[in-house]
């Protein structure tokens, strides 16, 4: 079965969460819970480089949590995508819609 890992840190505007392991179907209602939460109150940061598995469910989940962050005028950046999740985000045909960044330093 896989696993999902989450570390959760905070900068002086936004709340990180890296992710380590498979964001998906089975592993991601505890990501989903935290960044929801998170992005009512600030912006929020997603490392995903240690992501090895992005399905279409954990896609949603980003996707739910950037348009919320847009009616709050708070931002999700996704950073450093791994090979998994850049295929899978590439996939939606939003990656330029997207906030992508490669180091919290670019956070607004």
């Amino acid at each position: 079965m896989e696993q999902l890992t989450i570390t959760e840190k905070s900068g002086a505007n936004y709340f990180l969460f890296e992710l380590d392991g498979a964001l998906n179907a089975y592993t991601l209602a505890e990501f989903q819970q935290k960044v929801y939460g998170a992005i009512q109150k600030n912006n929020v940061v997603v490392d995903l480089s240690k992501v090895v598995e992005l399905d279409s469910s954990g896609v949603g989940v980003l996707m739910a949590a950037f348009n919320d962050g847009e009616d709050l005028s708070h931002k999700l950046y996704l950073m450093a995508l791994s090979n998994e999740s850049e295929k899978a985000i590439d996939q939606t045909g939003f990656t330029h819609e997207l906030n992508i960044i490669n180091s919290v330093t670019e956070v607004a």
